[in-house]
């Protein structure tokens, strides 16, 4: 005989992270778990302080039925977003709703100490602040400009971070701090974020970052997907047609990154006799009414889009966001992106397919690390841990009143 394992409180929790108030009624219907046991579990999680009563339901004779739902300020998570010249830090509650913010010019070439330093000062001064508790801090999310391996949040060989190869960031964080820290690489949080702002009704989309380099964060099915060693997404260095005698910094030639990220837009413009030292330039060369600019963008969009054609037609997206400095360009980038992918790609991969620009713009990145962290401290697993301590420490403080 096989019976159905009980629905753990985690589990019931998850029901209540939708955004809509429940009923005992209703979460009893939706698990199969007697009203006496849901109520039990909605006590855990109320003491837990994830969830709160939510207004009054409508009665339909005798006293209303009442209502719980996630409370979104009962724990709060920062979210950082390093880049290579910045770094910005959010604390959000558990909605992502942002209710503190800071950022600083700082290289992030200077090395991980420094870089963490001014991530363990900004979240006191965030909490300081929001006039929170440190003990309310549940989760930090970073992203960081390299690849990073998600399970251990160490960065692995990142070609402009130099001091960071196999750094332990989330124990640095932690000697100040003593919760879980989330790190990804910047183009996975930016994803993340983008999602959670504007496309949250999206289950298949790509971001893909077009700056100092080039990489894409790709959800599928809803899930971010990092592949088996978290490098799934590196477009900048797939090879693009007629760029076989172009080297790249990664020591291959004919890199996508070397034809089409800011610092090859700048060479490009700066050989036909403009003036343009980074992407940011070319940006603003484009929006002067630059030709120069604008043939050199809309040339790399079709590069760009000769790569996210072959992405589309494996992974069919529904939504692909182009994110990064360069996007700055907006449709004369674009364009040639949409030639290219059009083009190259299946008619039925594109028949309902939108290449837009990120409507989060600077804040994709932050709003994605505290997502990363959310997703973590509301996991099922998470909050079952939780209730499970709770549990221990009220038989604990049984025992030592019954002695």
């Amino acid at each position: 005989m096989c019976l159905t394992p009980p629905v753990r409180t985690g589990e019931l929790f998850d029901l209540l992270r939708d955004g809509r108030p429940w009923t005992r009624a209703q979460l009893a219907e939706a698990t199969g778990l007697a009203r006496s046991t849901i109520t039990a579990r909605i006590d855990t999680l109320m003491r837990l302080g994830l969830v709160a009563p939510f207004g009054g339901a409508r009665s339909t004779g005798g006293r209303p039925p009442a209502l719980f739902a996630l409370n979104p300020t009962a724990k709060l998570v920062v979210g950082v977003d390093v880049g290579a010249t910045h770094a910005s830090a959010a604390l959000t509650d558990l909605n992502g709703s942002i209710l503190g913010e800071v950022d600083a010019q700082i290289a992030v070439a200077d090395g991980p100490e420094a870089v963490l330093s001014w991530v363990v000062e900004s979240v006191r001064d965030l909490l300081e602040a929001s006039e929170r508790p440190v003990e309310d801090l549940a989760a930090i999310g970073i992203g960081l400009p390299g690849p990073v391996e998600h399970s251990t949040g160490r960065p692995i060989n990142p070609p402009i971070m130099p001091g960071w190869d196999r750094f332990d960031v989330p124990a640095y964080l932690q000697e100040k701090y003593p919760v879980p820290v989330l790190v990804d690489n910047d183009v996975n949080i930016m994803a993340l974020g983008e999602r959670r702002r504007h496309l949250r009704d999206v289950d298949d989309l790509v971001l893909i970052k077009v700056a100092t380099g080039i990489g894409a964060g790709i959800v599928s099915g809803g899930i971010l997907q990092r592949g088996a060693q978290g490098t799934a997404g590196d477009l900048g260095h797939v090879r693009v047609p007629g760029a076989d005698d172009v080297p790249c910094r990664c020591g291959n030639s004919g890199c996508l990154e070397a034809v089409a990220a800011g610092p090859a837009l700048a060479a490009a413009v700066r050989a036909q006799g403009e003036q343009a030292e980074t992407g940011g330039d070319v940006v603003e060369l484009v929006r002067s009414g630059s030709r120069v600019a604008m043939g050199v963008v809309r040339q790399a969009g079709r590069d760009i889009g000769e790569v996210v054609a072959t992405m589309v037609n494996l992974i069919n997206p529904s939504v692909v966001v182009i994110g990064g400095q360069v996007a700055g360009a907006g449709e004369h980038l674009l364009a040639g992106i949409r030639e290219s992918v059009y083009h190259r790609s299946l008619p039925l991969a594109t028949e309902h397919l939108r290449i837009v620009t990120s409507r989060a713009g600077g804040e994709a990145a932050v709003l994605g690390a505290s997502a990363l962290a959310i997703e973590h401290v509301l996991s099922p697993d998470a909050v079952e841990a939780a209730s499970e301590a709770l549990a221990a420490a009220d038989a604990a403080a049984e025992a030592a009143g019954g002695r």
